[in-house]
């Protein structure tokens, strides 16, 4: 059995993102970096929505070998160039939108994607990972369909355009781990979804 993991930076005041869909207030530093990479070794496969998917898409084939990455980003961008397996949920993703990941990745429309998502579960191979994508989470969330929210809660109040929780009803969590960095303000809270 496969978990379904999300790892997500949030603001101190429950944002993923400021307004206008702005991520790059958010406070993503070394530590949001170690962490993406530490998630991305144990991951089997990767869970985007679409338009996480088009913005990953069009940055990490770009920046592959670059010497200008820190190691955490490096591992990252050769993590998707050596072809680990990503699904996008979107009613809007086409096969022209996956550039370099063609090979690697499937399209799933979201009327099809609990059952998809249910079937990647059942399978073995590592963590199905949730980078960005709050809507998609937010969804699989309320049904029933994440294991694990990995949250790195960042010293900002953005006053985004919609709560990291927005449309999620009431769900017990479990606390895993509390995590701090040095030279970082950021703090990573890991739970176990159910309690």
């Amino acid at each position: 059995m496969s978990k379904v993991v999300v790892s997500s930076i949030v603001s101190v005041d429950g944002y993923t993102e400021g307004p206008g869909g702005d991520v790059m207030v958010m406070p993503m530093d070394h530590a949001f970096d170690e962490h993406n990479a530490e998630r991305m070794r144990a991951a089997g496969s990767i869970l985007f929505g679409g338009t996480t998917y088009r913005g990953m898409a069009g940055f990490w084939p770009t920046v592959v070998g670059s010497p200008e990455l820190t190691p955490g980003s490096a591992y990252i961008a050769q993590r998707y160039a050596d072809g680990i397996p990503i699904t996008v949920v979107s009613d809007t993703v086409t096969e022209a939108d996956t550039g370099a990941w063609r090979d690697q990745t499937t399209i799933v429309r979201r009327e099809e994607a609990h059952d998809h998502v249910a079937r990647l579960r059942e399978q073995d191979g590592g963590d199905i990972l949730v980078f960005g994508s709050r809507t998609l989470w937010g969804d699989l969330l309320a049904h029933g369909l994440v294991d694990e929210l990995h949250l790195m809660v960042g010293p900002a109040v953005v006053t985004g355009d919609q709560h990291a929780f927005a449309g999620v009803p009431a769900t017990a969590l479990r606390l895993l781990d509390v995590r701090r960095w040095d030279g970082s303000d950021n703090v990573l809270l890991s739970y176990a979804v159910g309690g």
